[in-house]
């Protein structure tokens, strides 16, 4: 399937292995525990909650990237039951499940399930959805509501992921 053709999305559908590469790109991978700047202990490309249920404690062992690798796509593919849901029908290109799915892993299904991304979808309008990307450029850090796109904000990352969503976005429609 090209970058521009869009199919169908089912419950079936799956993210590719590109975007398990561009999630992991953008979010970064650690080994071994961290805090993340929630505070939350977290390990691998941004994993909180093991497949088995466990959560992720600042004392545990370093993992492996494939390790790694295969937590993602675990929670990926966990997210996608509900993400699927919400576009049944819609059709979309490889890279805009991609996206999106990549969006959701960041922000949640919550957010993405009342977002204007997927208003926009259900509408057909395609270029509005890319558009819709750009509100997500603000995050709440210790009770302070940050605009990402001011470098000294301390979540400029988040508003480079958000332009580079957009331009791979417009990029296929």
């Amino acid at each position: 399937m090209s970058n521009k053709t869009k199919i169908a999305v089912t419950m079936a559908t799956v993210i590719s292995l590109a975007g398990v590469a561009f999630t992991q790109s953008q979010e970064g991978t650690v080994l071994k525990p961290y805090y993340d700047s929630g505070k939350v202990p977290t390990i691998g490309t941004g994993t909180t909650v093991y497949p088995n249920g466990q959560k992720v404690k600042i004392t545990d062992q370093p993992i492996t990237m494939k390790q790694a690798t295969e937590y993602l796509k675990f929670h990926m593919n966990k997210d996608a039951k509900i993400f699927n849901k919400t576009l049944i029908g819609i059709p979309l290109s490889q890279t805009e499940y991609d996206l999106y799915m990549d969006f959701t892993y960041q922000f949640g299904t919550g957010a993405w399930s009342q977002s204007s991304m997927l208003k926009n979808l259900k509408a057909g309008k395609y270029v509005n959805a890319c558009k819709s990307l750009e509100a997500w450029r603000k995050v709440r850090i210790r009770g302070e509501l940050r605009d990402c796109r001011i470098r000294s904000s301390n979540c400029y990352g988040v508003w480079k992921r958000q332009a580079l969503r957009i331009e791979k976005c417009m990029g296929v429609n």
